[in-house]
């Protein structure tokens, strides 16, 4: 995946989610891992820690780009069909969310199904890391619509 491609997305979330304009959501990549970034300052709390919406937020959104970006068909529709979040530890510093490549076979029966009936499934895992730990993990099946 090109910098420029992760510019051009990032542009996009910008336009067409404002929020993640307003929390000051960055793309990276880190080899095959698609890394959403965050600063603390516009999404922490009373407790000077990272808010819990923030969170959750930008580990959806780590997921949902992943797919996007794999599914290589910028008219789809991408959406979260349920998710589960587990916070262990606060995030004291900027969020880092690393969305986990899925499994080459899973990837590949989900491009088929969406090939054959428009619509497929899948089931992403996320971290948020901070300073190399992991501090909330986050479970998302999310859904790809021909567009």
């Amino acid at each position: 995946m090109t910098p420029e491609l992760l510019r051009e997305t990032e542009q996009y979330l910008h336009q067409q989610i404002p929020l993640t304009q307003a929390m000051g959501v960055r793309l990276e990549m880190e080899g095959a891992r698609l890394v959403v970034t965050a600063p603390l300052e516009p999404n922490h709390n009373h407790l000077g820690t990272a808010f819990g919406g923030s969170l959750s937020a930008i580990a959806t959104l780590a997921g949902y780009v992943q797919l996007w970006l794999m599914l290589e068909d910028r008219t789809a529709h991408v959406v979260v069909r349920e998710s589960h979040i587990h916070y262990r530890v606060p995030v004291r510093h900027g969020i880092r969310a690393i969305c986990h490549p899925p499994d080459a076979t899973l990837l590949a029966g989900f491009r088929h199904h969406f090939e054959q009936k428009g619509k497929a499934r899948l089931q992403l895992t996320v971290a948020v890391e901070d300073n190399g730990q992991t501090c909330v993990e986050f479970t998302g099946e999310f859904v790809a619509i021909r567009g």
